[in-house]
Parts: C-alpha cells; sequence; structure tokens
C-alpha cells in the first residue's frame, strides 16, 4: 500500500442477463472505514460483500456507494389502473354533464397519468439465478473500487511531495531558528546592561550581578530543546511519507506536536526576529495538518 488520500470518485458499468447497472463510488475525509451503500429495493444483499470489498482495499474514508440500474425493456408491459380509469371516467361524465362539452375520448383519458402504469413482468429471481447475478455486480463494483483506489494513489503522490516541500521548509525555518537563538544570550545581556544603566543612572553596575541575571533570562528563553525535538520530527514525518501505509493518523498527531513546540519557541522568543520565525514555523505547520487530515 502506497501513500495515499482519501479523497476520489470512480464509477463503472457491467451487466449480466439483459440488466444493465452502474456503480458510482465516492470518497472523502474520515476517521475510520465509513461506508453508505444505496441499492434499489431487491438488491439488499450485496452490502455485506461489499463492504468486505471496500475493507480489502482501504484502510478510512467516507464512502458513498450508489448502485444504479437499468431494467430490460423486454422486462416492461402496460397495464390499466383500473381504479385510477373509472375515478377519471366519473369526473370526465360530470365535467360533461356541467358544462355542456363533448365527453372526454378514451385517448385522452388513457393519457392521463397513472391510468397506464409500467409492469414488471419479471417476478422474484431464484436463489441460483440471483446468486450469478449479484456476483456479476459485485465484480463490476471491485473494478470500481480498483480504480477509486488508483486515484487515491495518484493523489497521494501529489500529498507526499507537497508535504515532503513543506518538511523542507520546516526544517530550514528551524535552522534559521537555531542561529537567531545562539545569538540570544548577548543579546539580553546588553538589553538588560542598558535598562539597569536607564534605571540608576549610571554604568556602573556590578558584572557579577548582571552576569546572575542574564544567567537567568537566558535559561528561560533557552530554546535548545524544542529546536531539537523540532528536527526530529521532521526525520519522523520524513520516514512516515516515505512509508506511506496507512499513516494519516500519525501525521496528524506528529503535526500536533510540532505546533506544541513551536507555540513554547514564540513564548521564550525575546527577539522579534526569532519570533517572526517562530511565527512563520507555525504557518507552514498548520499548512502540513491540513494536508496529513487527508492522508489515509
Amino acid at each position: 500500500m502506497t501513500f495515499a488520500s482519501m479523497t476520489g470518485f470512480a464509477e463503472s458499468t457491467g451487466g449480466h442477463d439483459g440488466l444493465r447497472w452502474r456503480w458510482e463510488a465516492k470518497s472523502v475525509n474520515g476517521r475510520s472505514l465509513d461506508m453508505r451503500l444505496r441499492t434499489p429495493p431487491g438488491y439488499d444483499g450485496l452490502e455485506a460483500p461489499a463492504r468486505k470489498l471496500a475493507a480489502e482495499r482501504f484502510l478510512r474514508g467516507a464512502f458513498q456507494i450508489s448502485l444504479i440500474v437499468e431494467q430490460p425493456e423486454t422486462t416492461r408491459g402496460l397495464s390499466v389502473d383500473a381504479v385510477a380509469l373509472a375515478s377519471a371516467v366519473k369526473i370526465a361524465r360530470e365535467f360533461a354533464a356541467e358544462t355542456g362539452l363533448a365527453p372526454a375520448r378514451v385517448d385522452g383519458l388513457l393519457a392521463l397519468k397513472g391510468v397506464i402504469v409500467a409492469d414488471e413482468a419479471a417476478g422474484p429471481l431464484e436463489p441460483v439465478a440471483r446468486a450469478h447475478r449479484d456476483a456479476a455486480i459485485l465484480e463490476s463494483l471491485a473494478a470500481a473500487f480498483d480504480r477509486l483506489a488508483k486515484q487515491r494513489n495518484n493523489e497521494g503522490a501529489k500529498l507526499a511531495a507537497l508535504m515532503s516541500a513543506q518538511m523542507d521548509e520546516i526544517e530550514r525555518l528551524v535552522g534559521e531558528a537555531g542561529r537567531l537563538a545562539a545569538a540570544q544570550p548577548q543579546a539580553l545581556k546588553a538589553r538588560l546592561a542598558a535598562q539597569v544603566k536607564e534605571l540608576l543612572d549610571s554604568g556602573s553596575v556590578p558584572a557579577d550581578r548582571l552576569a546572575q541575571e542574564v544567567a537567568l533570562l537566558a535559561v528561560k528563553a533557552d530554546v535548545r530543546e524544542e529546536l531539537d525535538r523540532l528536527s526530529a520530527h521532521v526525520q519522523d514525518a520524513r520516514g512516515l511519507i516515505a512509508d506511506g501505509k496507512g499513516v494519516g493518523r500519525k501525521l496528524d498527531f506528529l503535526s500536533q506536536e510540532f505546533n506544541r513546540e513551536a507555540n513554547t519557541l514564540c513564548s521564550k522568543s525575546s527577539d522579534i526576529a526569532l519570533t517572526r520565525t517562530g511565527l512563520a514555523l507555525k504557518a507552514v505547520i498548520d499548512q502540513f495538518r491540513e494536508q496529513s487530515q487527508n492522508v489515509e
């Protein structure tokens, strides 16, 4: 199984003993394998094997599967609805008596909706004939599922390329954040010295006291652990994308971990440039998470 999307559409057609049908299969994002099957009356026995066919090919997604059956013209006949015809004749006579107009003609009465109805001459199928018919219908459903799986795989290949590019950008931003974070202690020291000088209106600040304050602020602003975890997450994500076997949930969870570390990075930042990098990182992570929610 390859890296697959959960969205796609496919159809297939088939025929058996004069009967024609068409399958339509559509899938969208879903937390599990959820299938809604719509079939005409008399085809209820297809549901269990149809679900089995889907489970053999897909891990998750919300599926809408429809069977459209075209009855052969040879099985159709016409008959007269006696009750509807009697009602039409009665109304025609009453109307003619009241208005003095000519009574309605037979062809006019038969043209009324509901007077002539189509019969299904074919009765219920014998068990053996039904089994053969259902087997042929399920064979065409399997073909529709195979086409749907192929389309989902094609979309998945595009997703994999896009998400790999997003990982490249995240990795680049993590590296940029690391370079900016390395300069934070010196910047904190300069900023603190300026603030103390302004408060005391004096340049004679004890070096040891200034060093202690800088050390405390540097500890609070240390983002090395966050950057290390972000780098590790990048490697994990690349591995999952390369694996591709039902990794959608794992990628979604990993994107949450990415976001948590990026939030901590921004909250610890005492530098505008580092904060901007953290926000850019969050934006790419959000895009990555949106894509991961469409992965099977």
